[in-house]
């Protein structure tokens, strides 16, 4: 493990998408979201925490110390109990420290110090947790995991449209169905295009509680940098990171706001007189301009 974060971050990450849906909202029927009022379109944080989680156990492997505690089919409660196992602490006994109390509350379930053993495994073990924090109170019960590093939903820069496009099925899933003939008729959803930009924040403060160390901290950049290249399908379409733009701070608890960060970085459109189609039609300060009016103590580094 390399050394823990000593520094705040905040970051503008930018992404795009043509002909496809960034995040189908299972309210509308799978249409991508939008803001109702604005037409904005949104991406959700927890949409983009599973882009970096899927990342990671890619390249990974879930071996801990880079395991993924949110992924499909696992089984939750049971990844807490088996924490408690391998700290050899036996949650159907009585606590073996008295100061955590004579007898045990509840059969199966930690208490005392023993939440702190459960919560610092768990942290070591996982890299989401120690990431993006959990909540781990079910079950064995092993508290809750505030992480360090946040996200807001993506806004896209202007409003969206949310095509519908009739698709069709030859193929029959049953006998039944292949006896009436004809195509079976399915509906599709995106994007022509969006440029979507979120804003995040790192906390050296939490990065303590959790282990959070300079190793994570790359492999974060890494995986907002290369996610969407391992997560391509037909409903998605083509999307892409653009830019990440990252603020370091030169203390722990920062040296500037991060709204006053964030309102350095414009993404314009280069011309009004025609509909957005491709990145090209937009314009991000660049890196010098940005530079000329850092507030002092910030570090600029743009991937």
């Amino acid at each position: 493990m390399s050394e823990l974060i000593k520094n705040r971050y905040d970051f503008v990450f930018v992404f795009d998408v043509t002909d496809g849906n960034p995040n189908g909202d299972p309210d509308a029927g799978n249409l991508p979201r939008i803001d109702a009022e604005t037409g904005i379109g949104l991406v959700t944080d927890v949409c983009l925490k599973r882009k970096v989680r899927n990342y990671v156990q890619l390249v990974k492997g879930c071996k801990k110390p880079f395991d993924i505690f949110i992924k499909e089919k696992a089984i939750l409660n049971q990844d807490i109990i088996n924490a408690y196992a391998s700290l050899s602490i036996d949650l159907k006994k009585e606590p073996s420290d008295p100061t955590d109390g004579k007898k045990r509350n509840k059969e199966g379930q930690a208490q005392g110090k023993e939440i702190d053993k459960g919560r610092l495994f768990m942290c070591e073990s996982y890299y989401d947790i120690r990431t993006f924090g959990a909540v781990l109170t079910t079950g064995a019960n092993a508290g809750q995991v505030r992480g360090p590093v946040q996200l807001t939903f993506a806004r896209s820069v202007e409003p969206v449209v949310a095509l519908e496009h009739s698709i069709t099925r030859v193929a029959k899933t049953t006998e039944e169905r292949a006896e009436a003939g004809g195509a079976e008729m399915g509906r599709k959803f995106t994007v022509p295009y969006g440029l979507y930009r979120t804003h995040g924040f790192i906390s050296a403060h939490l990065a303590e509680q959790t282990g959070f160390d300079e190793d994570d901290l790359q492999l974060f950049w890494e995986s907002l940098k290369n996610m969407f290249e391992h997560d391509h399908s037909a409903a998605r379409g083509m999307m892409s990171t653009r830019k990440l733009i990252v603020f370091k701070h030169n203390s722990t608890l920062g040296n500037a706001p991060a709204h006053q960060l964030f309102d350095l970085i414009k993404v314009e459109r280069v011309n009004n007189t025609k509909t957005a189609r491709s990145f090209s039609d937009y314009t991000i300060t660049p890196k010098d301009e940005i530079e000329r009016r850092l507030p002092q103590g910030i570090e600029l580094m743009i991937f």
